[in-house]
């Protein structure tokens, strides 16, 4: 079985329930975490009564992982900081195929998506704007290559070797888009071998999901070649009741080719492409209900009705999987990229240049005024984005010393619209109902970023036991925009703006033991300011943020393995986005917040064939300053110090069991499950109860048959048993239509049998 593992701190209970008391659940950390500090004073001695002392977590499994999330390729139980790295055979169908199941494997890390968006949260932090241009605070990449736009982050995985997440400010590495973390996602390379697999997966909702891959050699070992690809479709999660038409189904496909070619002894070139499209009503609209008004109260002025109103009638509780509006919910994205990596190892040396080119464009609709009318609410987005990046790295491995040099370059030709016509609206005014059919609330424009990073950063043996990391990065980066806005009435919306940022990060790492590492660091993170397409909103400002760390790792031979990690954040100028009185969507810079909290992981093989995993997380999330317009108070101004932060939730936990009978024919049969438990979480500042998802767990799991040497698996699974209805992302409109709640929503259950071929 796959698994995923994580340098961190985590919780100690593998499942809690909302009632339990938060007093208890503090003291179980509290406890947990004692009882990892004394398994990992005690390894050296527990690991020596196996053969003789643990060399480290990896090699406990019989393999040792190494990841490049630092630029460079290193063994992950080596590394202090907070790492994790999902593996290969835990990403398919039935268990990690997107970011948002990734999200459940992996402590202090959430994912809603609005609009069709990516908003990934890192230990409490990331994209709360709703507007164009908006960039998120985790770093997304593919093979080291920034994936600029938030809405081109959602497509699934595929011929994936793992995904690496960094948890906490990444400036130094990453520089501008990391305040919160990053996630690199690596895909599978050409070998020197001929190999591959075809894997079908079919399950409720008429699901249908392809995926395979083959590669070999062309010329021997000098040139190699892979082609992959992903074909996946179902139907709705719920229907429009309205027309009949499916709700948030999925039809998209994607193929990707790869070439490496050794130049010579020490050269390389691989080349890559990839093309993705999907087209589908998925990414709806879920209408929650009212907040400032009573239900309906809007639909009432043309007769309309909501999913509420229309399932009162019928003396029924609401089904909010189904929609019930006069617009579909069109999905219409599609995308490709072209990336060039010269990878040269010279002696102590290892240089490599990464080139890469990335388009993407989208159409979305959806209805704003969510009802069976056309109440001036049909939302259309348009999107499109054209990136080029360049980036020098350079690694030198010496006695006693490492060293990293970099230096990045990344344009962005950003197009975007957002289009609302106005029908219907002159009702509001006592005027007649098509009065302003003929305008529109109107975003427009396009927004030029150009980037430049250098980077250094060093490793110093202070002692065999002792190593300290230094380093800093000098970024700057230069927005001009362009556009109008209109609504009743345009403005122009020219604006440009630079800014510079230097982000130092230092780091001591101590071996206490073959088996135990101690680390503590300081980072500083740096989100470049932003300039929204066709907005009346302001230059937005940086956020910055100081991120402190310290943990511990360790392993118990082949027994156990653990990390235990505290932090501390302290933001500047958080980017907050919401809609204002005026019915604009705008962003504004929150004085400051602050995070801290602890992440524990435990993994243990108690006997041959099972496997336990868990871990659970502490997090304090609030703002420190902040005054904003209540949407319920008629938007005056509010204290908002001492709430907490959007989705932030202050406990979570997972836990997994696996077991592996092996068969006298060198056959196998895998039995696995999985709990995943979060608090209540918050969608706005304001943290009311009409923008909340409660806490709840999701409970998946699966049995899978192996052949001998693994050429054939079938895999049966289940994900969210229970079915739990799970708001993943919630906002609350305009005051144009009653400040009504919408939002998206988590996968029902779902359960497939998956087929698959090696060769």
């Amino acid at each position: 079985m796959g698994f995923t593992k994580t340098i961190g701190l985590r919780l100690g209970s593998a499942v809690s329930v909302e009632c339990a008391a938060k007093g208890r659940s503090t003291r179980a950390l509290y406890f947990a975490g004692a009882a990892f500090v004394g398994l990992a004073n005690s390894g050296s001695a527990l690991a020596q009564e196996g053969s003789a002392q643990a060399e480290g977590a990896e090699q406990a499994n019989g393999n040792t992982i190494i990841v490049t999330a630092r630029r460079s390729e290193e063994s992950l139980f080596e590394i202090g900081a907070s790492i994790s790295a999902v593996s290969a055979d835990s990403i398919s169908p039935g268990q990690i195929e997107d970011v948002e199941s990734l999200a459940r494997a992996i402590p202090n890390v959430s994912v809603g998506d609005q609009f069709g968006v990516n908003r990934v949260f890192i230990r409490g932090i990331g994209m709360t704007s709703i507007d164009l241009g908006a960039d998120g605070a985790v770093a997304m990449l593919q093979d080291g290559v920034i994936i600029a736009r938030p809405a081109a982050q959602l497509a699934g995985f595929y011929d994936v070797e793992r995904v690496e997440v960094l948890r906490g400010p990444q400036g130094t590495l990453y520089g501008r888009g990391a305040t919160a973390g990053a996630m690199n996602i690596v895909t599978k390379k050409p070998t020197e071998e001929l190999e591959g697999y075809v894997r079908a997966t079919y399950g409720n909702y008429d699901a249908l999901t392809l995926e395979g891959a083959v590669g070999g050699p062309v010329s021997g070992d000098q040139v190699m070649v892979r082609l992959a690809g992903k074909y996946d479709k179902r139907d709705g999660y719920g229907v429009n009741l309205v027309t009949g038409e499916d709700v948030d189904d999925r039809d998209a496909f994607a193929v990707r080719g790869s070439l490496l070619a050794r130049l010579s002894s020490n050269l390389d070139l691989t080349l890559q492409a990839e093309y993705y499209r999907e087209d589908d009503n998925n990414y709806a609209f879920h209408y929650f209900g009212p907040t400032v008004a009573p239900e309906n109260a809007l639909g009432s002025v043309l007769g309309g009705d909501t999913i509420i109103t229309y399932y009162e009638a019928l003396g029924e509780k609401p089904n909010f999987r189904n929609g019930f509006s006069d617009q579909e919910a069109i999905n219409d994205r599609k995308g490709y990229n072209f990336t060039g990596e010269l990878n040269l190892d010279a002696g102590d040396w290892n240089v490599k240049s990464i080139t890469s080119y990335r388009y993407f464009d989208r159409f979305q609709r959806d209805d704003l005024d969510a009802s069976d009318v056309n109440m001036f609410g049909q939302n259309n987005y348009y999107e499109t984005s054209k990136t080029f990046s360049q980036e020098f790295v350079a690694n030198y491995d010496g006695p006693g010393f490492d060293l990293l040099l970099g230096a990045m370059y990344f344009h962005e030709d950003l197009f975007g619209q957002v289009l609302v016509p106005l029908t219907n609206l002159g009702l509001l005014f006592g005027l007649p109902a098509d009065t302003f059919d003929d305008q529109a609330y109107n975003q427009e424009g396009d927004v030029t970023i150009d980037a430049y990073g250098l980077f250094a950063q060093g490793t110093v043996d202070l002692s065999d036991r002792l190593k300290a990391t230094f380093g800093g990065r000098l970024s700057y980066e230069k927005r001009r925009g362009t556009g109008s806005f209109e609504f009743l009435g345009v403005v122009p919306t020219d604006r440009a703006k630079s800014w510079t940022a230097f982000t130092p990060t230092f780091s001591l790492e101590y071996q206490a033991s073959d088996s135990t590492l101690l680390y503590a660091s300081v980072t500083r993170g740096f989100k470049s300011g932003v300039i929204n397409v066709g907005s009346q909103n302001e230059v937005i400002n940086p956020e910055f943020v100081w991120g402190y760390e310290a943990g511990v790792k360790t392993a118990v031979g082949r027994l156990f393995e653990g990390s235990l990690a505290a932090f501390y954040l302290d933001y500047t100028d958080l980017q907050v986005g919401f809609v204002d009185a005026s019915s604009v969507v705008t962003t504004v810079n929150a004085a400051s917040a602050r995070n801290y909290g602890l992440e524990l992981e435990m993994r243990a093989r108690p006997a041959p064939g099972l496997t336990l995993e868990f871990f659970g997380t502490y997090l304090n999330a609030k703002y420190k300053d902040f005054v904003n317009g209540d949407y319920r108070q008629g938007f005056a101004q509010v204290d908002l110090s001492g709430n907490r932060l959007q989705n932030a939730p202050e406990f979570s936990a997972r836990g997994a069991i696996s077991y592996d009978w092996v068969m006298a024919n060198d056959s196998r049969i895998t039995v696995r499950s999985d709990v995943n438990w979060q608090d209540r979480v918050f969608f706005t500042e304001f943290n009311n109860d009409d923008a909340t998802q409660p806490a709840h767990a999701i409970w998946n799991a699966g049995i899978g048959y192996a052949s001998p040497g693994e050429k054939y698996t079938v895999d049966l699974w289940v994900r969210n048993i229970t079915d739990e209805l799970v708001i993943a992302n919630n906002i609350i409109t305009a005051p144009l239509y009653n400040s009504v709640r919408v939002g998206s929503l988590a996968p029902p259950r779902t359960y497939g049998v998956t087929v698959g071929v090696n060769f």
